[in-house]
């Protein structure tokens, strides 16, 4: 018989192969994502020289390149990771979200449950990457163009009918609250999956996480920040308050478990009945970049519950996953492929 690898973090043993299995099933996983869909732009360019109109750098432009961002960085995840990925969101009538369905129909996700709203603009952040030649662009600003009204009450309704369709054949629904309107609690409330609890439904909100409060939440992923934030408190190293803080919320919320991302510091799971496990940072703790970090944890996250790992050991997955991806440049995805590789990389280096 073939000896199983484990591997040990803060007094919490995972099998290594057992992730490993987990992993592999997540191509039969169908997911929903609801969330903010955000277009990502990178606008990079050559320093030429220093304004004479202003004190400012005056850049050539180079190349613009867009990549789904926000709940849309979740969704892609998701595709990355192998699962079958039925999108809901909304996006406006205007070249980013022309761009975000581009780039999911290459990706053969579906995006029928994608609504374009006339008038409305698809959220977007744009970067602007200044460097020499032959080196690494620093982002020297960053612009935000942010929807100016609600969704239309029409477009909402179409919204909630793709949802409740699309639930009902998913394994998952993983909700991408970003703040930009798409995602209502009191809309959720009144449908039948989210009532039943029959639903595994996990949530990554970066504002307002226990206005879920009463939905039959499965699992949340919050950063340490959302969670100071959420409780008017400061962490930093202080271990027994971000255990206080986090076992505060879980109950709270009554959810199955609590995921809450560290950043160098790694992980911290929260369960009922048990103590919290800290979890160490996967790889360098010195990221490239962290930005959508938060959504490829919260797509490794779901996925690996829904495949049937335990929080510990889908927390064990996510963090693999998060660990690759922050040593990418950019907002990006770690595929199934790379997440395996790492495991299998780890479970060679654990002694026997």
């Amino acid at each position: 018989m073939k000896k199983r690898e484990t591997t040990q973090a803060a007094s919490t043993a995972v099998d290594l192969v057992a992730l490993s299995e987990y992993v592999e099933k997540f191509a039969t996983k169908r997911v929903v994502v609801l969330g903010d869909f955000v277009a990502d732009a990178f606008q990079s360019g050559e320093i030429t020289r220093v304004s004479r109109e202003a004190p400012v750098l005056i850049l050539r432009h180079r190349e613009t390149h867009v990549v789904p961002g926000g709940g849309a960085n979740a969704a892609n995840n998701f595709a990355s990771l192998g699962a079958k990925v039925l999108a809901v969101s909304a996006v406006g009538d205007d070249a980013a979200g022309d761009e975000l369905i581009r780039l999911f129909r290459e990706k053969r996700m579906d995006v029928t449950g994608i609504v374009r709203v006339k008038g409305w603009t698809t959220p977007t952040k744009t970067r602007f990457l200044a460097g020499w030649a032959h080196t690494v662009g620093q982002q020297v600003l960053r612009v935000d163009y942010e929807p100016k009204q609600e969704i239309p009450a029409a477009a909402r309704k179409r919204l909630k009918a793709a949802l409740e369709s699309r639930v009902k054949k998913a394994d998952a629904l993983a909700i991408s609250d970003y703040g930009f309107g798409i995602v209502h609690p009191e809309e959720l409330r009144g449908m039948a999956a989210m009532r039943s609890g029959a639903l595994r439904v996990t949530l990554d909100s970066r504002y307002r996480l226990t206005s879920f409060r009463g939905l039959k939440v499965s699992a949340a992923t919050p950063n340490e920040a959302e969670l100071e934030a959420l409780h008017h408190t400061s962490i930093g190293t202080n271990v027994a308050e971000l255990e206080r803080r986090g076992e505060q919320t879980r109950e709270e919320m009554k959810l199955g478990s609590l995921l809450v991302t560290r950043g160098k510091d790694g992980m911290a799971v929260f369960e009922p009945g048990k103590k919290p496990a800290h979890i160490p940072v996967h790889g360098s703790d010195q990221a490239v970049d962290v930005t959508g970090a938060g959504d490829t944890v919260l797509a490794a996250y779901t996925l690996a519950l829904a495949a049937g790992a335990t929080p510990i050991e889908a927390a064990h997955i996510a963090n693999v996953a998060g660990g690759l991806v922050v040593m990418k440049r950019g907002t990006a995805t770690v595929t199934r492929e790379e997440l395996l590789e790492a495991i299998h990389g780890s479970a060679s280096e654990t002694p026997a």
